[in-house]
Order: C-alpha cells, then sequence, then structure tokens
C-alpha cells in the first residue's frame, strides 16, 4: 500500500503517504465516528449496543450510500495505530457488544498494526462493501471473529450506474466466499464469531436481488443473510431518478419469498420496511448523535 496502492480491486498504484488513494484514505487510518449501535442485528447489538467505528472514505462510494458524508468526504481525524487501538479499549469500557469496523477495508495495514497492539477481549466485526481482494482480507483474517459483508449487485449494469464498478461481483462474491467459510459460534442469543451477508433492495432491483439471493444460496455456509429494507433517498442521486423512492411492499416480498425459498427460515433475518426513515440514517455533523 504504502508505495504503490492495490489494496484494492481498484488498485489505484497511490502513494498514499504523499496523496490520498482512490477510495479517500491516506497513510493513517481516519475515523469519522464512533459509537454503541442499537440497530444491527440483534445478535450483534446485544446488550448495550455494537460498538461501531466509522472509517472516511471508500473504494465503492455508492451513489445512495446513507453515509455518504463520510464516504465521500475526508471527514474525521487522522488517528496512529496507538490510538486505534486505544479506542477499541474505550469501546469495550463502554460495554459494547463488538468492535465493529464500519467500511474499513482501505486501512487493513492500520488495523493490523492496531490489533497488533493490543487484541479486543471481544469479538470483532468485519463490515464491509465486499469490493474486495482475497490478499488483504487474508491479512486481516485472524484479527475478526465476525465478518458483515454486503453483497450489493450481481448485474455489472447496475453496479456501474450506482458505483462506477461493473466489476463488483467478480470481485465480491469470491470476498463474500471466502468470509462465509467462518463458521457460526453463538452465545446465547450473541454471535461471537460467524458470517452475516447482508443484501439492500433498491427500487427497480428486485429481479437482481432475487440472483444475489440464488448465488448466496449456492455457498457452502451456514451464515445467515440479512434482507435490508430500509433503502432511503440519499447521497448523489439527483440524475438517478429511479432511486428517488424507496421500495415497495412487493419488491421487498418478492426478494424474501426467494430468500425463503432457498434458505432456511433460522438462517434469515428480514428487516421490517419501517426501517427505512431519515430517523436511522446516522448523524455526522461534528457533535451530532449517530443514533
Amino acid at each position: 500500500m504504502e508505495k504503490n496502492c492495490t489494496l484494492c480491486p481498484v488498485a489505484c498504484g497511490a502513494d498514499r503517504a504523499q496523496k490520498p488513494g482512490a477510495c479517500g484514505g491516506g497513510a493513517r487510518a481516519r475515523v469519522a465516528k464512533y459509537g454503541l449501535h442499537p440497530y444491527e442485528e440483534p445478535c450483534l447489538s446485544y446488550g448495550k449496543g455494537s460498538g461501531t467505528v466509522f472509517f472516511s472514505g471508500c473504494a465503492l462510494r455508492c451513489a445512495f450510500c446513507q453515509n455518504y458524508e463520510i464516504s465521500h468526504a475526508q471527514a474525521g481525524e487522522e488517528l496512529t495505530a496507538r490510538q486505534l487501538a486505544a479506542l477499541f479499549q474505550t469501546m469495550e469500557e463502554m460495554g459494547a457488544a463488538n468492535i465493529n469496523l464500519v467500511t474499513a477495508a482501505h486501512y487493513i495495514p492500520q488495523l493490523v498494526e492496531a490489533f497488533r497492539l493490543y487484541r479486543p477481549k471481544i469479538p470483532v466485526v468485519y463490515n464491509t462493501h465486499s469490493y474486495e481482494t482475497l490478499p488483504a482480507l487474508r491479512a486481516i483474517d485472524k484479527y475478526i471473529d465476525v465478518y458483515l459483508p454486503d453483497l450489493k449487485f450481481f448485474d455489472p449494469r447496475i453496479a456501474a450506474r450506482y458505483t462506477g464498478r461493473a466489476d463488483y461481483f467478480a470481485h465480491a462474491y469470491p470476498a463474500v466466499a471466502f468470509m462465509a467459510g467462518r463458521r457460526v459460534e453463538m452465545d446465547g442469543e450473541k454471535m461471537v464469531r460467524g458470517c452475516i451477508v447482508r443484501h439492500l433492495v433498491l427500487p427497480l432491483c428486485a429481479n437482481d436481488s432475487v440472483k444475489i439471493v440464488q448465488k448466496f444460496a449456492e455457498l457452502d455456509t451456514d451464515a445467515r443473510f440479512s434482507l435490508m429494507g430500509q433503502y432511503t433517498p440519499h447521497g448523489d442521486i439527483a440524475a438517478l431518478p429511479e432511486l428517488q423512492r424507496r421500495i415497495t411492499r412487493r419488491e421487498y416480498e418478492k426478494v424474501l419469498t426467494a430468500l425463503l425459498a432457498a434458505v432456511p427460515a433460522e438462517r434469515v433475518f428480514a428487516q421490517e420496511l419501517s426501517a427505512a426513515a431519515e430517523q436511522f440514517i446516522p448523524d455526522f455533523t461534528p457533535g451530532g448523535s449517530l443514533f
């Protein structure tokens, strides 16, 4: 990464000690906000909540991103590896159920350095868009307990329209297959190891979502599948008229029906459509409350 960054599939070749890469990331990890998250899947937000650490920048940069203010901008504060390690300890002291690293793929080398300084005593969750390389995932794997990957798009045309990355599925599916190899372990109602694959249903994309469900069902895994209906118009979507509405119940139920036909119900999380509300979008303004 240091001289010719190929950490993610973009492989922009940036010298990140001198300037940010295509992801917006530089030589140090940049943290926008952190806090206890009560709205993740119940097995992750157990007790006081999931200890989320929101990193700035992103290699995928979806036009509709609910974290648009930080994924597309240099928000937040740069931290050294020692400061990151201290932040993990702070989350533990706050009573977090886990350390939840949100969109941290472009800071894997910095995270590895922080984990070498301090290994959290609670599970570590790797929360990713899945536009990843396998070498990068292997580098962080031994420090991760729970994988929380998105599997966003199947059709290259949809991926290109919303992210500019037509090769999304070609990279994301092998990455998800790798992460879904983490077998599930529970401590009562709390997940301490395993994988939950997420998918957000988008307007006019129900057929693509059904294909995502079918590809997930082909994996040899006990991973859970979390179907999300929370899409709320947000981000830079002025030129994308189809994204300027929420999904319909018919769209969501079409995908849910396909999911329950392909995956055992005990491995499925199905989000209520009432979650599609602006109140659930984190506030990343200075002094704003995350949840």
